[in-house]
């Protein structure tokens, strides 16, 4: 819709004559008559439950977008329209269990866009906590989830706009050297030894895990798969946030998964089966996953790409920051990928 204005404000989203353009999809365009704010969810972005009345009926809705931010925040207005292409373009070939989008409404050029779905808790299901710890059975749930979306290589081929965010990442300077280092030298690197916090290690080891992974088969990767971007359904989990969808290996993905979901003395314990259980998902779908011991070689090597995104995060609760940072600080340490990038 590049005729309807994107919401700056909490306020203007919820305007029912900006809701009246925005929900034509859904309702036809009958005038939205009221509209009740269920819950104001605020990380970096903003989640905003509400149930729009119009001319006919009701429906219980949840609106994503980078509401009420400062200017410095509102710089990640690219990832917001990312979000509302996959919704567009991606998520209804897709096998994957996400919420139903009723509406996106984008800006190009000034680009930032919004979402609007369908209520997952309204419908009975359950967001799960950044911090939740899954067991193994509920790791595994969500890898098959993952490998629905990795598996889709055809979708990638006609995607060009889904781009190598890890590249990206790796030549940014998100935060320098020696600010990375104070931070990894805090609270959040705190259990970690010294050759894992060493933030030129955690650069080098960045640029080294793009460059081959620049060479492996490119998929469909999430990005993000963290347990605060898994929802739980009767019919089972599904996944939210597609702000860092990008092209990339299938490692990236399950090794951040699997490190970020589980207690690290589960991830310890359970992870060679985990990553077996991956690969026979991926087969089974279609795919062709590499052997089991180039497989684990590429999983053991993938733990950096999620340890550097958890690294460099500010914008976020430090106690959320400082769990992850530790548990795949953990990974990196344990399967030693700095040396098996070369470092």
């Amino acid at each position: 819709m590049p005729a309807l204005e994107v919401p700056r404000t909490l306020a203007q989203a919820l305007d029912a004559a900006w809701l009246t353009k925005a929900l034509e999809p859904l309702t036809g365009g009958v005038p939205v008559t009221a509209v009740e704010t269920v819950e104001v969810i605020k990380t970096v972005a903003t989640k905003v439950r509400f149930v729009a009345t119009f001319e006919g009926g009701q429906a219980a809705l949840c609106l994503k977008g980078l509401l009420d931010v400062d200017p410095q925040m509102a710089k990640g207005g690219p990832t917001t329209v990312l979000e509302a292409d996959f919704y567009d373009k991606l998520a209804p070939h897709l096998q994957v269990r996400v919420p139903d989008c009723v509406g996106t409404v984008v800006d190009r050029e000034d680009p930032m866009g919004v979402v609007i779905m369908r209520d997952v808790i309204a419908q009975g299901g359950r967001f799960c906590t950044a911090l939740e710890a899954f067991t193994a059975d509920e790791a595994a749930a969500s890898l098959d989830q993952l490998a629905q979306l990795n598996v889709r290589r055809d979708l990638l081929d006609a995607s060009p706009w889904v781009r190598r965010r890890i590249a990206e990442l790796a030549r940014g300077e998100y935060v320098p050297e020696p600010l990375l280092q104070e931070m990894l030298n805090g609270p959040r690197g705190e259990g970690l030894s010294e050759r894992t916090r060493d933030a030129s290690l955690l650069m080098a080891g960045m640029r080294a895990l793009a460059e081959r992974d620049e060479h492996l088969p490119q998929m469909l990767v999430h990005g993000d798969s963290h347990a605060g971007n898994i929802f739980r359904t009767a019919a089972g989990p599904g996944l939210i946030d597609w702000q860092l969808l990008q092209r990339g290996g299938w490692a990236l993905d399950v090794a951040y998964h699997i490190a970020a979901v589980l207690p690290v003395e589960v991830a310890e314990r359970e992870e060679r089966a985990l990553l077996n259980h991956y690969l026979e998902t991926f087969r089974g779908l279609g795919g062709e996953p590499p052997d089991p011991e180039t497989a684990w070689a590429q999983y053991r090597m993938a733990p950096v790409y999620g340890y550097f995104l958890w690294s460099i995060t500010r914008r976020v609760d430090p106690a959320i920051i400082n769990v992850f940072v530790g548990r795949l600080g953990a990974s990196v340490t344990r399967h030693d990928s700095y040396r098996l990038l070369g470092l």
